[in-house]
């Protein structure tokens, strides 16, 4: 069982100015860290207030506009818009308060400011999302053109019941329930209604709650517990995602993390520890022949030694290979989870497993959406070997290299935001002694 992720929605709903108290009503319980991240970015509370401010303006466009025309009243002193964020706006730098202009141009002049300040939000979405569709919820195209801002209002006050809780938004407005109600409910329709399909669905869906509280269970039954990883028969970036997903507390109890690994895997082992709090040892098996690799052997010898001289009593096995049941049912004194991958695990070892009432639980259903920051540091890791000789390279085909190395599995539009993000960007540096180099755009 699986259950969607909120993130994606949480920073949308966010931006566009949804009530503070229903975004921790909605999806603190989910997202209470991001939710502190956007508090704190003054990119994104400055789009958010224009948002409510604008999202205001059109709800109360007539009563606005008749207290300025007639009774020579301005945004700053009517009580149906949030003076506190007018104010900080104006010390953001933001001319919001003008004289001798009318609601229209009011509206127009706010959509302006939000066409010129979304783009600065596009780093608290995930690259593997496509910025543009984001983006264009927020942009009204050309709002100076007359007849422009008429068509808006009078789209959104005539179908404001299917506006995501009555916030403004650019797009085709549909009966479909909440639009912002997980990731995976949005990103399809606002793909769809882009005409493209999103079909990565383990970007945004997660492992259920219950396989969560199975894992943690197992952990805190236990006197000493270690994660033992087949680095041969594991992928890092799933693994990750397993660490990412978990409750840090719980994962705290965990003694440490052994990878087993051979010389021929990928490099983004060697990142892993950089990006957990749990210790980690890297034990690389040599190869007496280049033909047949030693890991199974050094992992089971390892994970006797922890149990026999070490009193770690408790394993969370990682690994989709079935040669481990030997090691497993001759070490009846320990205690084992498995964590395996769909694609490489039999039911022959899953039907063991069960009779012998031994949990077990896929690495692929936790979610791959929130890993950037390992993908990217394998990716700019390896991206800075090829620097030197760069030059004459195809950047295109760099980037299927990069990727290709690192062992992860993209599409094309992920490997082309990638391209412009930090290919096209590379910049030729000089320093005080005449040295050339190249400097990733890492921002």
């Amino acid at each position: 069982m699986t259950t969607d992720k909120k993130d994606v929605t949480a920073a949308t709903a966010y931006l566009i100015g949804v009530s503070k108290p229903i975004l921790e009503n909605c999806f603190d319980e989910q997202c209470h860290e991001l939710l502190q991240k956007l508090y704190e970015d003054q990119n994104a509370t400055a789009v958010r207030y224009l948002c409510k401010l604008r999202s205001s303006l059109f709800k109360k466009f007539s009563k606005t506009d008749t207290e300025i025309r007639y009774n020579l009243k301005n945004l700053d002193k009517l009580e149906w818009f949030d003076q506190d964020n007018i104010h900080k706006l104006e010390q953001w730098g933001f001319h919001i308060i003008q004289a001798n202009i009318r609601a229209e141009k009011y509206l127009t002049d706010i959509s302006v400011l939000i066409n010129n300040c979304i783009d600065r939000c596009s780093s608290l979405f995930p690259d593997w999302l496509n910025w543009n569709y984001i983006k264009e919820l927020f942009i009204i195209q050309n709002p100076e053109r007359p007849g422009v801002m008429v068509r808006e209002f009078e789209k959104y006050m005539g179908n404001i019941s299917y506006y995501p809780f009555s916030m403004y938004i650019n797009w085709t407005p549909e009966s479909c329930g909440s639009l912002l109600y997980t990731d995976g409910k949005f990103l399809n329709i606002i793909y769809r209604q882009h005409g493209d399909v999103f079909t990565d669905n383990t970007k945004f869906r997660d492992a259920h709650e219950e396989t969560k509280n199975n894992i943690y269970d197992f952990i805190s039954c236990s006197s000493k517990a270690a994660i033992v990883v087949d680095c041969e028969n594991s992928d890092v970036y799933k693994l990750y995602s397993v660490l990412k997903n978990l409750n840090q507390d719980e994962l705290s109890k965990v003694e440490k993390i052994v990878l087993y690994d051979d010389s021929h895997t990928t490099e983004g082992w060697d990142w892993l520890e950089k990006f957990t709090r749990i210790p980690v040892e890297h034990v690389e098996a040599d190869r007496v022949t280049g033909r047949k690799s030693l890991v199974d052997i050094k992992m089971t010898a390892g994970v006797c030694t922890d149990f026999y001289k070490n009193d770690i009593t408790s394993f969370i096995l990682v690994s989709s290979d079935s040669d481990y049941w030997g090691l497993i049912s001759s070490l009846t004194e320990a205690r084992f989870l498995v964590m395996y991958e769909y694609s490489k695990c039999g039911e022959a070892i899953k039907k063991a497993l069960t009779e012998h009432g031994i949990y077990y639980c896929s690495i692929d259903d936790f979610c791959s959406g929130n890993i950037e920051e390992l993908k990217k540091a394998v990716l700019f890791d390896i991206l800075e070997k090829y620097l030197p000789d760069i030059i004459y390279l195809n950047g295109r085909e760099l980037v299927k290299h990069i990727y290709d190395e690192a062992r992860i599995t993209a599409g094309d539009q992920e490997m082309d935001v990638f391209y412009k993000k930090y290919i096209k960007t590379l910049k030729l540096k000089i320093d005080n002694d005449g040295n050339f180099s190249i400097e990733i755009s890492k921002s």
